[in-house]
């Protein structure tokens, strides 16, 4: 059997102990299916105080992780730091650099300078890996890199923040409201306690813009996605979507169209959608992750689990541990940086398909008709409309759901309302996911 690979840790959190007791409990048959062992060499962490559940004598400690990098009895580095630059872009800099192997389960630093690590590990001819930056325990970054590698994917999209499906589907399930069912999720530790990049999806859009490079062929372009998130879903919004047949998911979706269409180029958004009640998504629940691709031969690809936690992420990544071991690596996104494609951000307004609108009025005689005549004018047609209760800054809830049409029509008709004194607080646009 050929030498230990030798792994140097970054990073003692939750996920970084999980590592280590992955190791220690699964070693022969990890060792089994690496060919040859995995031995964790030294570690990193900013407190060498704090009780983590494992024993960290028999490693060597380093108080500066940068250091790591430059170790002559490493061949990976780990990093499990965090954070899209500071120490943890540092580490994976120098250890590249350095000529060594690196692993991360960093999605921000990925999303902003992926690219740029990827293109010199490619240089120096060493693996950069990161299939726990996505999903957690899912292998979905395999599984389109290297399972569906042979297909053109149309569209890719998913449930890719357990934080905010926790939130939604309890308030499916118990018909309360956002605030206090956040309050629950940080108490249960399901969220941080400055959850905004959860709630307001910026977490889910690291991930987006990772699954549309390996989708498409494209360069990441985290930047040209467009982001909301769930704070300002009610409880209302999910009883109306109920009743309708449908179940409301903070959904990622990257599209590549051809050029030539309307739509060209690649559309990448994360927001809260009414997901059809007999689709996969309307049934993950609590924090699990979904991911689902279309591919020209596949057809649909549907992989569902568990998107964070010490084992779902200690376990991706030990798998690319075990293909490091292998040997089992090549271009981070599936192809060479210098081959991905720079495909410009496709226009939202000319996609077409149906929206949910909700609105908070002034109880007084006229304010419907403000509404139609802004729809009218705006050329939205409205398909059905539901006037029922109150929301929570004290106004009368009007609902509606719009027929097929442009989504430039949909906010031309919110910009025409824009300022109305019959609307209390701005009104909430969820479109309806088409599939």
């Amino acid at each position: 059997m050929s030498k230990a690979l030798r792994v140097a840790l970054a990073g003692l959190g939750t996920v970084g102990a999980g590592v280590i007791k992955l190791i220690d409990t699964n070693r022969e048959i990890v060792e089994r299916r690496a060919g040859r062992a995995i031995e964790i060499v030294a570690v990193s962490a900013r407190d060498r105080t704090r009780d983590r559940g494992v024993d960290l004598a028999r490693f060597n400690w380093v108080d500066d992780a940068a250091e790591l990098a430059a170790r002559e009895d490493i061949d990976v580095v780990v990093e499990l730091i965090g954070g899209a630059d500071g120490p943890a872009l540092t580490l994976a800099r120098r250890t590249i650099a350095a000529g060594r192997h690196f692993v991360t389960a960093n999605k921000a630093m990925i999303a902003h300078h992926g690219l740029g690590l990827a293109g010199d590990a490619e240089g120096k001819g060493v693996a950069f890996k990161y299939e726990a930056a996505v999903a957690g325990g899912i292998p979905v970054i395999k599984g389109l890199r290297e399972g569906a590698a042979a297909n053109a994917i149309g569209r890719v999209y998913g449930i890719l923040n357990g934080t905010c499906n926790y939130i939604l589907t309890t308030m499916e399930a118990e018909g309360r409201d956002f605030a206090e069912v956040l309050g629950e999720a940080q108490r249960l530790g399901y969220a941080e306690a400055d959850p905004s990049f959860d709630i307001d999806g910026v977490d889910a859009a690291h991930k987006l813009s990772i699954l549309a490079s390996l989708s498409f062929g494209s360069k990441i372009d985290f930047g040209a996605a467009a982001i909301s998130g769930i704070r300002h879903v009610i409880a209302a919004d999910i009883a109306q979507a109920q009743a309708l047949g449908y179940r409301v998911r903070l959904v990622g979706l990257a599209e590549a169209q051809p050029e030539g269409s309307t739509t060209a180029g690649l559309f990448q958004r994360v927001a809260p959608c009414l997901v059809p009640a007999n689709h996969p998504l309307a049934h993950v629940a609590g924090s699990l992750n979904a991911v689902v691709a279309e591919g020209n031969f596949v057809g649909r690809l549907f992989f569902e689990g568990r998107g964070a936690g010490e084992g779902p992420t200690a376990s991706a990544v030990v798998a690319d541990l075990i293909d490091i071991a292998r040997g089992e690596y090549g271009p981070a996104f599936a192809m060479p940086v210098e081959s991905l494609a720079e495909m410009a951000p496709a226009p939202a307004g000319e996609r077409r398909g149906r929206a949910y609108l909700r609105f908070s009025v002034a109880d007084r005689p006229g304010v419907l008709a403000e509404i139609a005549a802004a729809m009218r004018d705006a050329g939205v047609s409205i398909e059905s409309l539901i006037q029922r209760g109150t929301t929570p800054d004290g106004g009368v809830l009007v609902a509606m759901v719009t027929h097929e049409g442009p989504e430039r029509a949909v906010s031309d008709a919110l910009a025409r309302l824009e300022g109305s004194q019959s609307l209390i607080g701005a009104p909430m646009l969820m479109h309806i996911l088409d599939v």
